[in-house]
């Protein structure tokens, strides 16, 4: 009885003792589950912008890959191409102030959803002028009517070709010229990507700030590092998907495919390029739908309940931060406006984010204008088909970029670098980026030999755009037009710039695999008395150029990852030099100044810059200069890398003017966080530990933040 009663007393003593630990283990259950709500949340969010950033990078890269297709295609010069391409970004300047700062106190997942569907319509709109406008007409004419003489062969006796059909070309020219001349299809696809850009604008600064606000402080590099990573994969698909359409003619499916006289090989060749944009805009569409089930808020993690700022944050920035910040869901509009004006003022006051600004603006000057003429350097400098040139920058040189800024993100977190490091480490991978970048210059390949361009009819080099150096005595009676251009290879290796202009009498079999013969200007070279013959298309260029592609390539792609390792560092450096409920705000302002200062105007000017080079321009049928049809090789180079170059070289400055003032605020703030852990008897070693050891500085300091762990 006495150990039963015993027992029994020490059962309730107990049981007592087990509603405390029920509540604690309810608590640790609750805390546990909050943890997770959280995690999922913000993985969720991170995977559906992730498929967005994909979504826009795919449409905006084949819009890069198609430029070379619609300059040809709407026959228009490369600055009017710049000014398309640049059209993105005036899209993105009309909203970006109110998307950024008043979006960022609204339900910010489903601005992001609503602005996938403008910018799907927008890629909707620019496909829409191949449905309207007339089929496709390049500067070739239907290769014979008698199977042996064509209008564009030289034609010394006028009575060899009946005047009933020189007349019926004529007026089917002008015909052609009635139509085009109220035409300017391309004005669609200039609005198409403005919506695109309108559209666009929310995803940059309210996801980015919508990650960094969720996740916690050493997953946030991270999450940015994987959202910039997959957005790289989309640029992939973009360039691979402009290689495959590129190959399909720009009719394909509306013209017998026999009839078509030239091949993807063939300066005129236009692709499929409007196909691409239809794909985009559904992959547009079906990235918008997860930000509609998304809530507005996620639950915060522990590590940021209690503090407003990380103690890293607090060393640059030197504003007082003990207000209260207000809470967003029941701020009106009113309120939000009367903070607009001391937020820009606060914002301009920082001193790192506006070097970081200038030294950004400068550098997307000079990557905006290399990247989007980079399809077209190559074709025109190696001789490369837009297909195999898309495909070989889709295929090698953007993965190179992918795994860079990866491997940034992951350089952050592994070693824990504070924002003096990412400073370093973004200066750094400029510097050795645009160092590796100076060695291109002597990778370039020689111009073509182009009777009448580049080099006289008698074999002397020559450069020139002269219209008269065109013709020569083996050409004078042939009645030729100086505005043709239908380039055939001479079989001595020389490109004559149409059949008449060689000479040519004759031909026979018609389209793509026409051969011409009797061409009196092929011969002048080696043997002026001889006459020879010609095949449908330029000479390929000289033995060494393919071994200089080979060089560019790998170059390219080291050039490449060394810029992208400072892309995440970068982010970092921006989001932890300003105040936490400033960063949309921040980001929107920094978009807007990449918007207008580089990604409106470095396209049109390397545009005018590239258009220096020309040496033959193409002309419409209702008169006036169309597209560059040949540039001169040398300038090109020159122009497109000295101009890419020169901008790098002094955002670097820049970039070394934000390291110093950010050494200089850290080590005075040093000196503060060693004279107060003196006073509290427990003062900090080194700066080492300062900037890593973030758990012995809460205990021997009085900061309430967290040290930031990237």
């Amino acid at each position: 009885m006495d150990i039963s009663s015993k027992d029994n007393a020490q059962f309730f003593s107990n049981s007592t003792i087990l509603p405390v630990d029920r509540s604690s283990f309810k608590s640790e259950s609750s805390a546990s589950k909050e943890k997770q709500s959280c995690c999922g949340g913000i993985k969720i969010f991170l995977g559906a912008l992730s498929f967005v950033y994909f979504a826009k990078a795919l449409s905006g890269s084949y819009l890069k890959s198609t430029i070379t297709q619609i300059e040809r295609r709407f026959d228009i010069p490369s600055s009017l191409v710049g000014v398309i391409d640049g059209s993105f970004e005036i899209g993105n300047l009309l909203i970006i102030i109110l998307v950024s700062y008043f979006g960022a106190k609204l339900h910010r997942p489903r601005i992001i959803g609503a602005g996938c569907l403008i910018m799907s319509a927008g890629t909707f709109l620019i496909a829409m002028p191949q449905f309207f406008m007339g089929r496709y007409r390049y500067e070739r004419f239907p290769s014979n009517i008698n199977s042996t003489v064509s209008i564009s062969l030289c034609l010394q006796d006028k009575t060899q070709t009946p005047l009933s059909i020189l007349e019926k070309s004529q007026t089917k020219i002008n015909a052609g010229c009635e139509k085009e001349a109220g035409s300017t299809m391309w004005i669609y696809v200039l609005l198409g990507n403005l919506l695109r850009g309108i559209g666009e604008t929310p995803i940059q600064p309210l996801g980015i700030t919508y990650i960094d606000d969720y996740a916690t402080e050493e997953n946030a590099a991270l999450y940015i590092g994987c959202v910039q990573t997959v957005a790289i994969i989309g640029p992939i698909f973009g360039f691979l998907l402009g290689s495959l359409c590129a190959k399909l003619y720009v009719d394909f499916g509306f013209v017998d495919p026999d009839s078509i006289m030239i091949t993807h090989k063939d300066v005129q060749w236009v692709g499929a390029w409007w196909l691409g944009y239809l794909i985009a805009g559904g992959i547009s569409v079906l990235a918008s739908v997860p930000f509609w089930f998304l809530p507005k808020h996620l639950p915060k993690p522990e590590s940021r309940k209690d503090s407003s700022t990380s103690s890293e944050q607090s060393k640059f920035i030197t504003e007082d931060n003990k207000e209260q910040h207000k809470s967003y869901q029941q701020v009106k509009i009113a309120e939000m406006a009367k903070d607009f004006l001391p937020s820009l003022k606060s914002l301009f006051g920082n001193p790192v984010y506006i070097l970081y600004l200038c030294a950004s603006i400068i550098q997307l000057n000079s990557l905006i204008g290399m990247v989007t003429y980079k399809p077209k350097y190559i074709e025109q400098q190696y001789g490369q088909t837009s297909s195999k040139t898309n495909f070989v920058i889709g295929l090698i040189n953007i993965p190179a970029v992918a795994f860079g800024i990866f491997s940034g993100g992951l350089i952050m977190k592994k070693l824990r670098i504070n924002v003096l490091g990412a400073a370093k480490l973004s200066l750094g991978s400029s510097f050795f980026g645009y160092l590796l970048l100076l060695s291109l210059f002597a990778m370039g390949c020689e111009n073509s030999d182009v009777a009448g361009l580049t080099v006289s009819y008698h074999g002397t080099k020559r450069m020139t755009d002269d219209e008269q150096a065109q013709f020569s005595e083996c050409n004078l009676g042939c009645a030729c037009s100086k505005n043709d251009w239908d380039p055939i290879c001479g079989e001595n290796g020389v490109t004559y710039i149409s059949a008449c202009l060689a000479g040519c009498q004759a031909s026979n079999s018609s389209g793509k695999n026409t051969v011409f013969f009797n061409c009196s200007c092929v011969g002048t070279l080696e043997s002026p008395s001889k006459s020879s013959s010609a095949v449908v298309g330029p000479c390929q260029k000289e033995n060494e150029c393919p071994k200089m592609f080979l060089y560019f390539l790998v170059i390219s792609v080291i050039t490449s990852y060394t810029l992208s390792v400072g892309g995440t560092p970068g982010y970092i450096l921006l989001l932890r030099c300003i105040k936490p409920h400033l960063k949309s705000f921040a980001l929107g302002i920094y978009t807007l100044a990449i918007r207008v200062l580089a990604g409106i105007p470095a396209p049109v000017y390397f545009g005018v810059a590239i258009d220096t080079t020309c040496l033959k321009w193409g002309s419409k049928r209702c008169g006036g200069r169309g597209a560059c049809r040949l540039y001169d090789s040398s300038a090109l180079r020159y122009v497109y890398l000295g101009l890419t170059l020169v901008l790098g070289m002094v955002s670097i400055f820049f970039s070394v003017a934000v390291l110093w003032v950010l050494r200089k605020r850290s080590s005075s703030q040093d000196e503060t966080l060693s004279a107060n852990g003196e006073r509290g008897a427990c003062g900090t070693k080194s700066r080492k530990d300062n900037f890593v050891n973030s758990d012995h500085l809460i205990q021997t300091t009085y900061w309430p933040e967290k040290e930031t762990r990237l």
